[in-house]
C-alpha cells in the first residue's frame, strides 16, 4: 500500500481539486525557508501551527457578543472561529477549493481580535488615531508574523504567503484590510473569498441564535423579518410547538440557504467570466465568492436588523461602555506608567516603542484578563 506523504497529498490535489484553487506544490512559500513535512502539505502545517498557539488558545475568552461572564453557552471568538471553519470547509468542498487553505484562514482571521470585540477594537483605534491605528486584520498578521514565539529559528509561525495574504485581505463590513505587502492589485484567492461570507454567515446567525436566547431579541420581532419568513418556507412542514425549538430549525435551514446559495451563485460566477485558473481569480476585476441578489438583499435586512435590536441593545451598550473604559485606562495607565507593565515587556519597550507595545500587550489580553488587570491598577483593595 502506497504511503500518503506529501508528494501523495499534493498530487492528490493536482487530481481533485478545480484548476482555479489554490494547490499547496505551488505555494510562494514561506518568509524564513523551511524543509517540507514529509506527511503533510504546506497549508495543512499552517492550520496546524495555528491551533497550537497560545493567540488561538486565548480566542476561548474573548467577547464574541456577550462578555464571556454573562453565560456559559454564547459564541464566544474561538467558537465563532470554529463555525466560520466549518461553513468555509463545506463550501470550499463543494467548489472543489483548498480546503486546509480555507481552513487556515478561517482559524487564523481573529487572532489580533482585542477583549470586548468590536467595542475594544474601536477604543484602541481611536486611542490610536494619532500613532497609525488599530485594526484587527493588521493586528492578526502582526501576531502569525512576529509575536508568536514557538521557534528558535524565527518570531511568529512563518506561515504560507497564501494564508498570509488570507489574513490581511479578509474584508467584511467591519474590515478595513491593508495588504500594501500583499499585491494589492490582486485578488485573494478564492478560498479567502469564501473567508470573508463564511465569517458573515457566521456571526449573523449565532448572533440572532444568542440574541434570542438571552431574551435581548423577540422572537415575535425576528419572526416578522422577510429572510425567516422565507426560510419557514423552505423548512417545508409543520413548525415545532415550542418557540426554542422552532427557531432552532430556521436558523439552521436559514444557515442552509446562505451556504448553497454561496456555492451556486460563486460557481455561476466562476463560469460566466471563464475563470479557469488560480491566476484568473487572482487578476479579475472584483471578488467572484459572493450570495445572488436577492439572498444579498434579504441577508442586508437582516444585518440592520441585529443592529438596531442587539448590537445597540441597551444591555448591550451599557457592557459595551465598560469595556470602553477599561481599555482605555489600562491604555493611559500603561502608556503614562510603562513601569506597571510586565518585567518581560520592558525590552519589547525599547525595541518598539511604549505604544506600540502597549498595543500589543492590551490586544492579546482576553475579557477577563482584561477585568482582572484593570482592577488590580484602579482598586487599591485587590493584590497587585
Amino acid at each position: 500500500m502506497k504511503i500518503a506523504d506529501r508528494n501523495f497529498l499534493q498530487d492528490l490535489e493536482e487530481k481533485n481539486l478545480a484548476p482555479y484553487a489554490a494547490k499547496s506544490r505551488n505555494s510562494r512559500g514561506r518568509e524564513h525557508p523551511e524543509n517540507s513535512h514529509l506527511y503533510r502539505t504546506e497549508y495543512q502545517r499552517d492550520r496546524e501551527r495555528i491551533i497550537h498557539c497560545r493567540a488561538f488558545r486565548r480566542l476561548e475568552y474573548k467577547t464574541q457578543v456577550f462578555i464571556n461572564h454573562e453565560g456559559d453557552h454564547y459564541r464566544t471568538r474561538l467558537t465563532h472561529t470554529m463555525e466560520v471553519a466549518q461553513i468555509s470547509r463545506a463550501v470550499s468542498r463543494a467548489l472543489r477549493l483548498n480546503e486546509d487553505l480555507a481552513e487556515s484562514i478561517a482559524l487564523a482571521h481573529d487572532l489580533g481580535h482585542t477583549p470586548f470585540g468590536h467595542v475594544g477594537e474601536r477604543e484602541l483605534n481611536k486611542l490610536l488615531k494619532d500613532y497609525g491605528g488599530f485594526e484587527h486584520n493588521r493586528q492578526s498578521l502582526r501576531v502569525v508574523e512576529i509575536l508568536e514565539k514557538r521557534y528558535a529559528d524565527f518570531d511568529g509561525l512563518n506561515l504560507t504567503w497564501e494564508t498570509r495574504e488570507g489574513i490581511i485581505k479578509h474584508s467584511t463590513p467591519y474590515d478595513k484590510p491593508e495588504s500594501n505587502l500583499f499585491n494589492p492589485q490582486e485578488q485573494p484567492s478564492l478560498e479567502a473569498q469564501i473567508i470573508d461570507i463564511a465569517d458573515e454567515i457566521a456571526y449573523n446567525n449565532h448572533d440572532l441564535d444568542d440574541g434570542l436566547s438571552s431574551g435581548l431579541l423577540s422572537f415575535k420581532e425576528v419572526g416578522k423579518l422577510p429572510i425567516w419568513q422565507y426560510a419557514v418556507s423552505i423548512y417545508g412542514k409543520p413548525l415545532p410547538l415550542s418557540e426554542k425549538s422552532q427557531w432552532r430549525e430556521i436558523i439552521r435551514t436559514l444557515i442552509n440557504i446562505l451556504v448553497t446559495d454561496l456555492i451556486n451563485t460563486t460557481i455561476d460566477n466562476i463560469n460566466s467570466n471563464n475563470i479557469k485558473t488560480y491566476e484568473d481569480v487572482k487578476n479579475f476585476k472584483c471578488k467572484l465568492a459572493s450570495f445572488s441578489r436577492e439572498i444579498e438583499e434579504l441577508n442586508d435586512d437582516l444585518k440592520k436588523f441585529l443592529k438596531t435590536n442587539l448590537y445597540q441593545h441597551y444591555r448591550v451598550t451599557r457592557m459595551s461602555l465598560k469595556s470602553q473604559k477599561i481599555i482605555n485606562e489600562l491604555f493611559h495607565i500603561y502608556t503614562e506608567h510603562p513601569d506597571t507593565l510586565p518585567g518581560q515587556y520592558k525590552e519589547e519597550i525599547e525595541k518598539n516603542g511604549v505604544y506600540r507595545t502597549v498595543t500589543d500587550f492590551i490586544a492579546g489580553m482576553t475579557d477577563r484578563f482584561a477585568i482582572e488587570e484593570h482592577k488590580k491598577l484602579t482598586d487599591p483593595s485587590q493584590r497587585v
